[in-house]
């Protein structure tokens, strides 16, 4: 299994938008590409203190292979990032990681 980790510090600001976004669109959409098998949303309890201003949340979204998290990344990840860009613009730091459930 392969997870897909996306970590988003989003700015005070516009979180409620920004979770309502996320759960109601942009994790269905990721959903409907078919690559993924499931798409969960954790928000940090422990945040960096030096950032008073900004909620960290990781998304993770499970495939089956490698092979599916590739197809995701040729065909659908520029248009996914570039609609969250688009949205939250200057409001978002985020970092990708890729982990192997064993």
């Amino acid at each position: 299994m392969i997870i897909y980790s996306v970590t988003v510090s989003i700015d005070s600001i516009v979180e409620s938008d920004w979770l309502f976004w996320m759960k109601r669109t942009h994790i269905p959409d990721m959903l409907s590409t078919g690559i993924f098998i499931d798409g969960k949303i954790h928000r940090l309890l422990d945040p960096p203190p030096h950032e008073p201003d900004v909620v960290t949340y990781n998304i993770q979204y499970s495939c089956a292979t490698m092979d599916d998290y590739l197809v995701y990344q040729e065909q659908f990840a520029s248009e996914m990032q570039e609609k969250h860009t688009k949205l939250y613009k200057d409001r978002f730091v985020a970092f990708r990681t890729l982990l192997e459930r064993l």
